[in-house]
């Protein structure tokens, strides 16, 4: 996104009206509970084209949050085109992951989130490492363990080589801390926040970038807005 004016554009929620179920209240963890307490709006000069500015009350605690949000300025596709938004301020702990996702993977990744923030740090390695198995399973990884999965699918492209690497670290630092021996250093947070980073990057490239380009094909090609071309 290279302008607040691209909002809405490429990716988003279903829909030319704002997602106010999808949306968490940072203070209360409710979602969808919410009323327009203000509105405003911005038009584009030469597009057809509106930056939203509202003002969300969570009707279950009271709080307030800000919502920028846009609808996509192609032509309607059936599904009432797209929408997307930013939220200040948005919850401190994560509550559940993408709904492109599969459920076993976000089901991981979510424990691995909470770990990290308990700081249960040798925990937080165990499922990171397993997210990133069932991940690589998900792809049809073949192997007797998760080396020879993650040597499986680097051989196949689908893994490039940097993300081979960190996929080793992962899980040769999960491998310690699900097989403990007595006189083991504790698993270093540090680490284990870096393969945490890892895994969001190799779950983004694996799902969520599939994802994003299938939304972005699936644009009728009149729709490229203004300057785009």
């Amino acid at each position: 996104m290279d302008s607040w004016w691209d909002l809405g554009e490429w990716i988003g929620e279903q829909g030319d009206t704002l997602a106010k179920y999808a949306i968490t209240c940072p203070f209360c963890r409710q979602a969808g509970n919410f009323r327009t307490a203000y509105h405003a709006e911005k038009k584009h000069q030469t597009r057809d084209k509106t930056l939203n500015f509202d003002t969300l009350e969570c009707t279950n605690c009271m709080g307030y949050v800000m919502v920028l949000w846009s609808a996509s300025s192609m032509a309607p596709t059936g599904l009432g085109g797209l929408h997307a938004y930013k939220v200040l301020p948005w919850p401190d702990t994560i509550d559940k992951f993408p709904e492109h996702w599969p459920e076993p993977i976000g089901r991981y990744w979510l424990q691995a989130k909470r770990s990290l923030a308990g700081e249960n740090w040798d925990a937080a390695a165990v499922m990171i490492r397993s997210a990133l198995q069932l991940a690589l399973r998900e792809h049809n990884a073949k192997g007797r363990t998760l080396k020879d999965e993650i040597n499986d699918l680097a051989s196949q492209g689908i893994l490039p080589p940097l993300m081979k690497e960190w996929a080793t670290n992962v899980r040769e630092l999960g491998n310690d801390a699900a097989h403990p021996q007595i006189a083991q250093q504790p698993t270093d947070p540090k680490d284990v926040k870096d393969v945490s980073m890892f895994l969001d990057f190799l779950l983004e490239y694996l799902y969520t970038l599939p994802y994003r380009i299938k939304q972005y094909q699936s644009r009728p090609q009149s729709a490229t807005p203004a300057g785009k071309g």
